[in-house]
């Protein structure tokens, strides 16, 4: 709010970034519409760790049928109204939807609250304030640093060739990615829920190995058919320039979603351990080599900024992975012993 709000904006936007002066109004238009969305994402996640927690993920997969309902409705009428800028348009849509499923999550998990949470005998011994910190400050720190890797991108691309197309092609094939990562997201929870139950270590192993195929196929077929150009040209209504552009920049986004699915899996047990320092290490991996690339990309100025920022988090993606497989091992082993 503080950025979006006041001067601090054009500072961060025109100097730090260096975005496009043709973006800069449009984008603080988004940024302001979009101030609920981070304290709106703390909330749900809180509550669907409760309802995961206690057997209630099926109420999580509503949260989300209740999210997809309010982004349909914003982009159908913005689609209907017509006249309203696109920008308004989709950040409206992404708070509409993220509020509203935070708002379901705290009504649902009320009688979790009362029927069960409160019932239910504590866990090991009293939870104190540097446990608590030493057990949380590391995930917090994940997300921050997760987060800072996306101004960072957009700094990057706006100094490269092809500026304004990647800029505009990104959110696109990044959203289309994302819906397959989404499931390897997800996967995290499960995980962590799930770690505890006899014989859970050998089945979700297995599961992994099955859901990252999987995820990874399908946007190999998706990537190596016209159904990349169906989706682009048609359904996102990109010119054929940007069409084309998305289409080959696809294929180097072809290891995310695998790379999702087995990043919740070691974090899982990273996590259920109780030793989440790894997690924020791998992070750190991830954001310097990401940076690395695309400062690398900026300085020669040879290679379309979405080709360069797609690769950069392609390699981070997989370095980072490496780093929670080698910080899992001794989680790996007291699962398969037990």
């Amino acid at each position: 709010m503080l950025i979006a709000f006041t001067p601090l904006y054009y500072v961060v936007a025109e100097r730090w970034i260096g975005a496009p002066a043709e973006i800069i109004e449009p984008a603080r238009v988004g940024l302001m519409i979009m101030t609920l969305w981070t304290w709106a994402i703390a909330y749900r996640r809180f509550q669907q760790g409760v309802l995961i927690r206690f057997g209630h993920s099926r109420a999580v997969g509503f949260g989300t049928m209740v999210r997809l309902a309010a982004d349909g409705t914003v982009l159908l009428t913005g689609y209907l109204i017509h006249t309203l800028p696109g920008i308004v348009v989709a950040t409206g849509a992404l708070a509409a939807g993220v509020v509203g499923e935070a708002v379901y999550a705290g009504l649902r998990v009320r009688s979790v609250l009362r029927d069960q949470v409160r019932n239910t005998p504590p866990e090991g011994g009293e939870l104190t304030a540097r446990a608590f910190l030493a057990f949380y400050t590391p995930l917090a720190m994940t997300s921050l640093l997760n987060l800072l890797v996306q101004p960072i991108g957009s700094a990057a691309l706006s100094r490269m060739p092809q500026p304004l197309e990647s800029l505009a092609v990104w959110p696109v094939l990044s959203g289309f990615v994302f819906l397959l990562r989404s499931a390897g997201m997800a996967y995290n929870e499960v995980v962590i829920a799930l770690l505890d139950r006899p014989g859970a270590a050998r089945n979700l192993r297995r599961f992994t190995a099955l859901l990252t195929a999987g995820t990874t196929a399908l946007l190999l077929l998706v990537a190596a058919t016209p159904l990349s150009s169906l989706w682009f040209g048609r359904v996102s209504a990109l010119s054929p320039r940007l069409a084309a552009l998305a289409s080959h920049g696809l294929w180097l986004a072809l290891p995310l979603p695998g790379l999702n699915v087995l990043q919740s899996w070691y974090q899982g047990a990273i996590v259920h351990s109780r030793r989440t320092r790894g997690i924020t290490e791998a992070v750190l991996v991830f954001l310097l080599t990401t940076s690395a690339i695309l400062w690398a990309g900026a300085a020669c100025k040879r290679v379309p900024g979405l080709y360069v920022g797609l690769m950069a988090f392609a390699v981070g993606r997989t370095l980072q992975t490496a780093w929670l497989w080698y910080r899992s091992r001794p989680a790996m082993r007291r699962l398969s012993v037990a």
